[in-house]
């Protein structure tokens, strides 16, 4: 049984090395190859069948992910940008839920709840996609940070919108003040439960010099903060993020030794490479498995056109309440915050966790499919054209 599932894993796992060195050589994004290259190996005779679960993304992929994307934050550039990017986070999620649930709604003739969820799963771009282009692009700093900030946030607020809506579909209440509650409720027992569960690790790890317990503590503090807000019913990204921003900006000046970070840092790089690759190459190798003839439809291509509709609508208008402030964002990072809004991982988790009760529950997993595909595909391809185009690379 463990060989069967270790072998596919192994061989995934070497053709992803395979594709680093090569997409590193001709300069395109990693994550585009691991996409393509899943794709290639879903049509080979006899491929492995591992399927792509809400399970195995929540509980084994994404925590580790978004604690190492916390992990690496500058807290100082982050606390700087905090109300441009929690701006763009919530209201945008807000915004962009709005409007593909209309135009799933209207166009597509869906269900204002099965719309709803559909608008809330897909409105905020993922972490994982997202950092992982931006960080093999080497994007100008601030730009970066921006970026990934926001997806960071707006991660959660799309997860915790969705989870609302959810408890609505199983019979929840319908009344506003009880919604915002949960939200609430849901968002800061998030933060609270991340801050406590890495705040216990920190304090232990102070106890200690040796590197493997330090790795060990924060490798609990990852997985432990994001399920157990799962388990209370609060935003498990929320939590992990908290963790990472905790350790990452407490724990590596006061309970990490500093003979010890580059071990630390080096495994949660280890850590995130691995798991990227796995999901990546699972999105290619899931996408090819989906009926061709659903990934053409006009529900599908709907969806693609009101995601992108949406990324307008939230980031243009978002941005100009900055305008005149030190936080402005030039015309440049906007058209790449718009372009560069990548879906991934939490999308199809979140899609394949919608109840059996709405109607459109298969049309929503092959859209959200053929969104995340075209986000990494198309625009995660052109992306590295357009912060040439604007000079807003490292090396410029």
């Amino acid at each position: 049984m463990i060989e069967t599932v270790l072998a596919p894993i192994g061989m995934l796992m070497f053709a992803a090395c395979l594709m680093a060195m090569l997409s590193r050589r001709l300069g395109l994004p990693y994550i585009v190859g691991l996409v393509v290259t899943g794709f290639l190996i879903a049509l080979l005779p006899n491929s492995p069948e591992l399927p792509l679960s809400r399970e195995l993304i929540f509980n084994v992929l994404l925590p580790p992910l978004v604690f190492e994307a916390a992990l690496q934050l500058d807290w100082r550039r982050f606390r700087n940008e905090l109300p441009l990017t929690l701006t763009l986070a919530f209201l945008g999620v807000a915004i962009a839920t709005a409007v593909v649930a209309a135009g799933m709604h209207y166009f597509a003739g869906w269900s204002v709840l099965g719309a709803a969820m559909f608008g809330a799963l897909i409105a905020a771009t993922d972490p994982v996609s997202v950092i992982a282009a931006f960080r093999e692009m080497k994007a100008e700093k601030r730009l970066s940070m921006v970026v990934e900030s926001e997806s960071l946030l707006n991660d959660g607020a799309a997860a915790v919108t969705f989870a609302v809506l959810l408890a609505i579909a199983e019979g929840g209440s319908h009344d506003a003040a009880t919604l915002i509650g949960a939200f609430a409720v849901a968002t800061g027992g998030g933060v609270l439960i991340g801050l406590v569960i890495s705040g216990l690790a920190l304090l232990i790890a102070g106890k200690t010099e040796d590197h493997l317990v330090e790795i060990t503590l924060t490798t609990i503090a990852a997985y432990s903060s994001f399920l157990a807000a799962e388990y209370f019913h609060a935003s498990g990204v929320i939590a992990a993020m908290t963790a990472g921003l905790l350790v990452g900006s407490v724990g590596v000046k006061k309970f990490i030794s500093a003979e010890d970070l580059p071990f630390v840092l080096s495994f949660w790089e280890y850590v995130a490479f691995l798991a990227n690759s796995l999901i990546f190459i699972l999105i290619g190798m899931n996408t090819a498995n989906q009926p061709l003839r659903e990934l053409g439809s006009i529900a599908a291509l709907t969806a693609v056109c009101f995601v992108l509709l949406s990324r307008i609508a939230s980031v243009y208008p978002l941005a100009l309440l900055f305008r005149w402030s030190k936080r402005r964002l030039p015309m440049p990072y906007q058209h790449v915050l718009f372009w560069g809004g990548l879906r991934g991982a939490l999308a199809l988790a979140l899609a394949l966790a919608v109840p059996p009760s709405i109607p459109e529950r298969s049309a929503i997993i092959i859209a959200a499919f053929v969104v995340v595909a075209f986000s990494i595909l198309v625009q995660g391809l052109t992306m590295p054209f357009l912060l040439r185009h604007y000079e807003l690379t490292e090396q410029s």
